[in-house]
């Protein structure tokens, strides 16, 4: 049996790299596994082994102790990799095949799915629509930071890159489509964002960064990203975009400095729940801030595109409104200037052929962008570690060394 690692989570602030079970065709009991899915048949799964694997900011607030995430769960859901064996009920996905994992787990059956909303598929996890690998509440599906994982509805699920050989040489930005990229351009396309646009993006991290680029690729006249990180700020710039430190100030008065006037066409959430305050108040967390000044500074009429996550529960939360997902949220603001919020899992599926094809016709360098910076799977920890302290760059774990066999 080939050997297999992988990243797991150990409580907050720890991950550690440990030897895990070799992938099978069968989801077996582990730590986060929904009981009625152990013992499931994967007949129409295929096993990857793992050329790049993202540590993404959603795994991160995990790590952090702000979910309910058992220890012991295999993280990672951004998954690139080589086929290396398919189920006896995988007709179209072969050996050998490069391929992109959606991070949404979807059967490609439901009526969700069959709707093109994968991010809420009925039939992959038992607490709620909607399921992911390595993540909590999730169903309990292996996570893919690891040398090999499963991948179940692979003819469904898996987006197989056309040119092997073409792929390798743009592989970092191709390993940006399981998630940071589709999450990002969702983030505008729901906001709104069309050519001639003003833009405001909140968070200056990878998926922030990622909208930034998907609201050029849209054909924004302007973009303003939003953060703290003096770091993510210069990144954001790199790229074009407008910058303001939410430090100084409310982002309505530096929006104003920047476009003549204090309010965008649209505004995307790329922060989520362990938002800070502005100004004087942005060394402490404020849930609700990001939510409540897109709406403030978002023309009537306009919209929010929010793929900044919010969960349910948050045990570290500072009141406990915000530990079960409440929020002090000014919706009548909202309701006034008749905005509209759209929120949830990006549906992958529904924009990464799309976001594949720019990518190999060298119409967006979206890794360049959000710095994406390979390192080995036992560095995982350090990546972690580096990531939590708001290094401006998106960690790309080499379980196997393919991706320092392409450079």
């Amino acid at each position: 049996m080939t050997d297999n690692k992988g990243v797991t989570y150990q409580g907050p602030g720890k991950v550690e790299v440990q030897t895990i079970d070799y992938p099978g065709f069968e989801l077996k009991d582990g730590p986060g596994v929904n009981p009625a899915n152990v013992g499931r048949k994967v007949r129409h799964g295929a096993i990857i082994k793992t050329v790049a694997t993202n540590i993404c900011g959603s795994d991160q607030h995990m790590v952090r102790g702000r979910t309910t995430a058992p220890p012991g769960l295999i993280l990672g859901h951004e998954i690139t990799g080589e086929v290396v064996e398919t189920g006896p009920d995988v007709e179209f996905i072969k050996n050998g095949d490069l391929v992109s994992v959606p991070f949404n787990i979807a059967c490609g059956r439901c009526r969700n799915c069959k709707e093109g909303k994968t991010g809420v598929c009925e039939n992959v996890n038992p607490d709620r629509p909607g399921s992911a690998y390595g993540y909590v509440d999730m169903g309990g599906w292996p996570g893919g930071q690891a040398n090999y994982v499963l991948v179940p509805y692979a003819d469904w699920n898996l987006l197989k890159f056309p040119d092997k050989d073409q792929a390798m040489e743009k592989i970092l930005d191709l390993a940006m489509l399981s998630d940071i990229f589709p999450t990002g351009f969702h983030g505008c396309v729901t906001a709104g964002v069309k050519p001639g646009s003003t833009v405001y993006i909140a968070g200056a991290g990878p998926v922030g960064l990622a909208a930034g680029v998907s609201a050029f690729l849209l054909g924004a006249a302007v973009v303003i990203i939003g953060d703290l990180n003096k770091e993510r700020l210069a990144q954001a710039r790199s790229f074009g975009c407008e910058t303001i430190d939410v430090s100084q100030g409310e982002p309505r008065d530096q929006i104003e400095q920047i476009l003549g006037e204090p309010e965008v066409d649209c505004g995307v959430d790329a922060v989520g729940f362990e938002a800070r305050g502005h100004g004087s108040e942005a060394g402490t967390e404020h849930p609700a801030t990001v939510l409540n000044s897109l709406m403030e500074i978002t023309r009537a009429g306009g919209a929010l595109g929010i793929p900044g996550l919010y969960v349910t529960g948050d045990p570290g939360a500072a009141d406990e409104a915000a530990k079960q997902g409440s929020l002090s949220i000014r919706l009548g603001l909202g309701w006034a200037k008749s905005l509209a919020f759209t929120t949830g899992q990006c549906p992958v599926m529904r924009y990464n052929r799309q976001l594949m094809m720019a990518i190999l016709n060298d119409r967006v360098q979206i890794a360049k962008a959000v710095n994406a910076t390979p390192i080995p799977l036992d560095q995982a920890p350090r990546g972690y570690e580096d990531f939590d302290k708001g290094a401006a760059r998106k960690y790309v774990l080499d379980p196997n060394g393919m991706l320092a066999a392409a450079s």
